[in-house]
């Protein structure tokens, strides 16, 4: 493959200055990203468990929902039945507490359960926001604005990051034939970070790819299905378009909860059906003249879809209130065999009262072809196929782009420094020294603040709301980007990332004394190896970083 030298060098110009644009936010993305493929177990372990009964049966469930409803008749607008055993230790049923404001985020909900007597014993309960700080850290690459205007920036960025694969890979491809495998490991700083840089970046560019291709898809969703409901007005993705609020909008109701997932119940029970990918079965009910049908107890709802979809397993029950006639239950849920719209399912919408489905565009394996297509990105987007190894993998490939793009800045700043020396520079020049204090003091103050953040889970109210969270990440990252600058050179890169390995260090440490639960779950292992593998290359790091070019 030839390639004629000037067009080489104009792609390695675009694909270094691309790059250092837009490498450290994707340095967040990428690291944080990594992170909430833990999300889920580090939600519970961080939430503080609720003083409830155990939970009823599903049968016993509609006598918990009279008695509910009986001392709290905003209940029954909105509520949540959970149905595996796991979350049915949180409580069997649950509402929103907030008062029907819309959140972007956990907010506060109670929780009911009856007590041996068969008295309603209701509490209050606020999950921890920990894991969805971290969740929202990835999808604005950082940015501490409003949502809508850190996602336009987050667009942009990822259509740099997607000039800068293409750029690497039209300039360095032709020379990697020769040098892939030759990782100088012991010659020129340069030499080692360009060879890791090109390894790591060849062989996860598929990866990248889909990254770089379904984030500009999350950021532009909302211009993306504005346009096609203009062009079309009946299409499906326009009535449907509220359901990517954000990357992770597709997640649980109640409990997990995306935000935009209110617009896709309303908009599938206004127009009353849309694509039935789910053949749907009216339950048996006698309707009376002036008399509301009655809603479908929740044993109901898991007979219909053990009927209809026999390989999807529901974890979730959301019923709403729509009136008309038009009540829906969302029936959350996972299929293994098929890719999922959000990152750990889907879901279905029936009638409340018929059991008819209104809505099953986001069911796993009952999509039309359009559907599906883009289920694919966002599966693919989010590791939610191929169970634990792939989401292992993707922890993996997250981390390596990560890394990906840190080596790719030292790069530049070897490479600025050795010709500044070869043009007779003694000092290095301002940009030189900028790059490489943001290099350095964004990079470790990420690592460290994500640390720090489930380090302070348990000593937080609460399990740390929002802004608390924040807080503490923002400090801590705040104060590494300081002391970058403030301690220059080798020693200032020894200390952040010594102190990085040190905060990252105590993370382990608080999981054995206050998540003992959670190390006794795959993922909770997983967690804290992952933390003390990245403690102890992070202190390696720290021991072995020279300046030599």
């Amino acid at each position: 493959m030839k390639i004629r030298a000037d067009l080489v060098q104009l792609y390695r110009d675009v694909h270094s200055w691309v790059g250092i644009l837009a490498g450290l936010f994707l340095f967040v993305a990428f690291y944080a990203g990594a992170v909430t493929m833990f999300e889920e177990p580090l939600q519970s372990w961080a939430s503080a468990p609720v003083a409830l009964p155990p939970p009823v049966s599903l049968e016993q469930t509609p006598e918990l929902l009279q008695k509910a409803f009986a001392a709290h008749p905003e209940a029954r607008d909105d509520y949540t039945i959970a149905v595996a055993p796991a979350d049915a230790l949180r409580g069997r049923l649950t509402w929103d507490g907030s008062g029907g404001q819309v959140h972007h985020g956990p907010t506060q909900s109670m929780a009911a359960g009856l007590d041996a007597q068969g008295n309603l014993v209701v509490v209050p309960k606020t999950p921890s926001e920990a894991a969805h700080f971290v969740d929202v850290l990835h999808q604005q690459i950082g940015l501490p604005l409003p949502h809508e205007t850190a996602m336009v920036l987050m667009g942009a960025v990822a259509l740099l990051y997607a000039v800068a694969l293409v750029s690497g890979v039209i300039a360095y491809l032709p020379a990697l034939v020769k040098t892939l495998f030759a990782v100088r490991l012991g010659q020129s700083v340069r030499k080692r970070w360009l060879d890791l840089h090109n390894l790591l970046g060849l062989f996860s560019l598929p990866f990248h790819l889909v990254m770089a291709i379904s984030s500009v898809v999350f950021a532009f969703h909302g211009q993306i299905f504005a346009v096609e409901h203009m062009l079309f007005p009946g299409s499906a993705a326009g009535q449907h378009g509220g359901q990517h609020g954000g990357p992770h909008g597709g997640g649980h109701g109640g409990e997990h909860g995306g935000h935009g997932e209110a617009h896709d119940a309303n908009a599938a029970a206004s127009h009353g059906g849309g694509d039935h990918a789910v053949a749907s079965q009216a339950a048996p009910h006698s309707e009376l003249a002036g008399v509301a049908p009655p809603t479908l107890a929740p044993t109901d709802i898991i007979g219909i879809m053990a009927r209809q979809a026999p390989g999807f397993v529901p974890e979730v029950l959301n019923y709403m209130q729509l009136g008309h006639g038009k009540d829906v239950v969302r029936v959350f849920g996972h299929d293994a065999r098929y890719p999922t719209r959000g990152p750990t399912g889907g879901f279905v919408v029936l009638n409340a009262h018929t059991g008819a489905v209104q809505s099953g565009e986001y069911m796993p394996g009952h999509q039309p072809a359009k559907f599906a297509i883009v289920t694919t990105f966002f599966a693919l987007h989010f590791g939610s196929f191929g169970g634990a190894p792939v989401r292992w993998g993707y922890v993996v490939l997250g981390l390596a782009g990560a890394f990906v793009f840190y080596t790719g800045n030292q790069l530049w700043i070897v490479s600025r420094r050795r010709r500044e020396r070869q043009s007779g520079l003694v000092l290095e020049t301002r940009g030189t020294k900028l790059l490489a204090a943001l290099t350095s003091g964004c990079t470790t103050g990420c690592v460290a603040g994500i640390s720090a953040v489930f380090c302070a889970v348990p000593l937080l109210p609460f399990g740390g709301t929002y802004s608390a969270v924040s807080a503490v990440y923002y400090s801590v990252f705040c104060v590494f980007v300081v002391a970058a600058f403030c301690l220059p050179g080798q020693r200032g890169i020894r200390l952040l990332l010594a102190a990085a390995g040190a905060v990252t260090a105590c993370v382990p440490l608080m999981l054995c004394l206050h998540g003992a639960h959670l190390l006794r779950t795959p993922e909770g292992l997983g967690v804290a190896a992952m933390a003390a593998l990245l403690s102890v290359f992070l202190f390696a790091s720290a021991a072995k970083h020279t300046r030599q070019v």
